[in-house]
């Protein structure tokens, strides 16, 4: 394995740790739908482990639910891997131009905002508050 994959796939390993403690949920078939149901916003984290944007993403975002409990316990987060769905419809439906593309989706099952490729505090910052300002308690 070369140094930079090792690098990735071990910062990858990190963050999924330190996500998965915020109770996110990797892709399957139906998860949005069934999180939908629920009645809870989604953020789709659009990934790959060996993605730097990715992971600078992902530090942002682990920062983000450690700050506010709401992002963890109001929104549903589920990670969906680039290298397995990029064909499949829950990218397609949705128009994903790439990896390191987060999309908020509301209750009424409309999309709410996307970033692609962006990394700033900031933006991922409104992105989650906006998927939060459509929870319903």
């Amino acid at each position: 394995m070369n140094r930079r994959l090792f690098l990735a796939t071990a910062s990858a390993a990190a963050l999924t740790a330190t996500l998965g403690q915020a109770a996110t949920i990797a892709y399957t078939p139906g998860a949005l739908n069934r999180a939908l149901d629920r009645g809870t916003p989604v953020v789709l984290d659009y990934f790959a482990p060996w993605c730097g944007t990715c992971l600078a993403q992902r530090r942002v975002i682990a920062k983000l639910l450690q700050e506010n409990p709401d992002y963890k316990n109001k929104v549903t987060y589920i990670e969906v891997d680039w290298d397995t769905y990029k064909r499949e419809p829950i990218t397609q439906d949705f128009g994903v131009p790439r990896r390191s593309t987060l999309i908020a989706v509301g209750p009424d099952r409309r999309e709410i905002g996307r970033l692609v490729a962006q990394t700033g505090y900031d933006e991922i910052k409104a992105l989650l508050d906006a998927a939060l300002a459509t929870a319903t308690s």
